[in-house]
């Protein structure tokens, strides 16, 4: 039986994480938004058909296995905002990320727990996916990376950040495979051992957690969170171990993408999450959420083309560790949605002047949010409550929703939801659009 701490306590936790951190002197958490995409595949432009949700097992809820699940998003439907299917992959594997190949045709799925890899086919039949493939030796092909957070497109290739290794340390790597599933090749990050004289390399911690490219520039971003030692536990007994809090990431790597090598580390301090590069051509710049210390950080080439990183905003009030867990920026790069898991809101951020974010609207979504996508347009955002299995908040909070509003430019107005408990589905996790008019030729 899990042990979860009690809601009284949980907020007093979250705080000692910070203490604990800070003391320490270095001191989960979101893919597949629209607008967050490799740029090596093709965007729904368009409305959405179906929304893919990636959902953790829960004990006696339905068949209390992982599974991923179809939401019917076609606002002239019979079955619109309802669940139309859901394939089970049998037993529990941490269901955390993952994300479409180049060509959209498959959508891979990650287990953090046990590091296996579900592969299933979208494009047969997008209202209707099926499981065709389990990768289930990545341990043992990539020389013992453990914890797949994600997947992530390139051309013919997939990309697969990871979060620790066979020791359940930080100390993580990139993981590349074929579309076709077969392991190429591993991308060890640096530490202070293996950094040499890379610029930051005091800085250089080895952990991992989100990965992104921006092409135009050759240059892959990197982010940092915590190994499997430390993800697996229950919460309460993470924030409780003084040495267990001294291991979280406070580093972001920028890369040359194109030799897989790091070109320098940033000091990043409290566990910068998510990466979201800026989408129109003359943007230059990528954001992140830090979970631990509540703040908007901008990554950026300045005007000797170096790159750079800052704090520019903070995220509520850091003092009450909303804690930061996933972000969105808007196709137009005007907008930075970031969602906060203790207190349940969602933030809006006018971000047309990155180096200096303001709030313009915020709304509490429920007692407990994670992730958020938004669709291309940006007329629909979509919000799932899942963290991790053993940090969920205590039962009597543990909201388990997909949660479904209109965004009309001032505010969220709400569409539908899903109670994935009442369902018999789970806990919902990770989300992804998908359209028939992808396939049609």
């Amino acid at each position: 039986m899990r042990t979860i701490p009690a809601q009284a306590n949980y907020r007093r936790l979250m705080g000692g994480v910070a203490a604990l951190a800070i003391y320490a002197g270095a001191l989960g958490v979101a893919h597949a938004d629209e607008t967050c995409l490799s740029p090596y595949m093709p965007k729904i432009t368009g409305h959405e058909d179906y929304v893919y949700v990636w959902t953790l097992g829960a004990e006696g809820v339905g068949d209390g296995f992982d599974k991923l699940v179809t939401v019917d998003a076609r606002e002239d439907s019979e079955t619109f905002g309802q669940v139309i299917a859901s394939a089970s992959v049998g037993g529990r594997h941490e269901a955390h990320h993952g994300g479409f190949t180049d060509d959209r045709r498959q959508f891979w799925a990650a287990g953090l727990d046990d590091s296996r890899i579900f592969i299933f086919d979208v494009a047969t039949d997008p209202a209707n996916p099926k499981l065709v493939k389990t990768i289930d030796d990545f341990e043992e092909a990539s020389g013992g990376v453990v914890g797949p957070h994600g997947a992530y497109a390139l051309p013919g290739r997939m990309l697969i950040p990871a979060l620790s290794n066979k020791d359940g340390t930080g100390q993580t790597a990139l993981v590349e495979y074929t579309n076709a599933g077969e392991y190429i090749t591993t991308h060890w990050l640096p530490t202070q051992e293996t950094a040499g004289s890379l610029p930051g390399a005091e800085h250089a911690d080895g952990y991992g957690y989100d990965a992104r490219v921006l092409p135009r520039r050759n240059v892959m971003l990197t982010s940092s969170f915590t190994g499997r030692e430390n993800y697996m536990r229950p919460f309460g007994e993470v924030a409780g171990d003084a040495e267990a809090m001294t291991k979280f990431g406070n580093s972001m790597v920028i890369w040359d993408f194109h030799a897989r090598t790091p070109k320098k580390v940033f000091n990043v301090p409290g566990v910068p999450l998510e990466v979201r590069w800026a989408q129109q051509e003359d943007h230059d710049y990528a954001f992140t959420a830090t979970a631990l210390t509540s703040k908007i950080w901008l990554v950026y080439a300045d005007d000797d083309g170096e790159w750079q990183a800052k704090e520019v905003a903070d995220i509520g009030d850091p003092a009450q560790m909303p804690v930061p867990v996933d972000i969105s920026i808007s196709a137009d790069d005007t907008l930075l949605f970031v969602n906060t898991f203790m207190d349940g809101m969602t933030r809006v951020y006018d971000i047309t002047d990155p180096h200096a974010p303001t709030q313009v609207y915020e709304k509490k979504i429920g007692e407990q949010v994670n992730m958020l996508s938004q669709t291309w347009d940006g007329e629909r955002v979509y919000y799932t409550s899942s963290l991790l299995e053993n940090w969920d908040k205590d039962p009597n909070a543990d909201e388990q929703y997909l949660k479904s509003y209109t965004w009309n430019g001032e505010e969220l107005v709400a569409r539908f939801e899903i109670d994935f408990h009442a369902e018999g589905l789970g806990r919902p996790h990770m989300m992804a659009f998908g359209a028939q008019s992808l396939y049609s030729n």
